[in-house]
């Protein structure tokens, strides 16, 4: 499939067959991540790829780092909370975690970092739609808790961007639809 088809035709997978992909696909997932644009050729991705029991070690970590926020981590409602966090992680056979990693230079400006890095994201999703595997890219508050970076060891100058959930698909993808660009686009002449 060529690029603009597959822009136009990848969908966010949230369901998976239990099955892993095997790891040359995997890899080559993430080595169409290292191929994004970067600024001063920083190259500031970094990527956590986890499986089988990691998966279960970071539902722990980020049940944890939940059960710490919540008022009350005893209650029912908190428990039900705190379960459901830990399942997360389980519900692909592949994550691999993004984080940025913005080089310390004064003529690096940190923002193109995450830029780069969240370019990377793009790329990987497109590489394993174009390769026939689902993906869906998670953020929220487990990727910014200071306990879950901590078990990715990153520092607080580093950042944890998402996510990506990755699998053989068990679901249809919805039909996509955008705005079209021209109400998003002012032409400067």
């Amino acid at each position: 499939m060529d690029v603009l088809e597959a822009i136009k035709t990848r969908r966010s997978i949230g369901r998976f067959k239990p099955e892993p992909p095997p790891r040359d696909l995997i890899e080559k997932i993430l080595d169409a991540g290292t191929w994004a644009p970067t600024h001063h050729l920083t190259e500031p991705w970094r990527f956590f790829v986890l499986t089988g029991g990691a998966r279960e070690k970071l539902g722990e970590v980020m049940a944890q780092a939940l059960a710490e926020e919540l008022t009350d981590p005893d209650s029912q409602e908190s428990k039900a909370k705190i379960d459901a966090e830990k399942q997360r992680p389980l519900r692909a056979p592949v994550i691999i975690a993004v984080a940025a990693s913005p080089k310390q230079d004064p003529n690096i400006v940190e923002l193109e970092e995450i830029v780069a890095t969240s370019a990377a994201i793009q790329n990987m999703l497109l590489a394993a739609h174009s390769l026939g595997l689902g993906a869906i890219l998670r953020t929220g508050k487990a990727a910014y808790r200071k306990k879950v970076k901590e078990f990715f060891g990153l520092s607080d100058r580093e950042y944890l961007l998402g996510f990506i959930y990755l699998g053989y698909p068990d679901m249809q993808p919805q039909k996509g639809f955008r705005t079209p660009f021209k109400e998003k686009t002012t032409w400067l002449e």
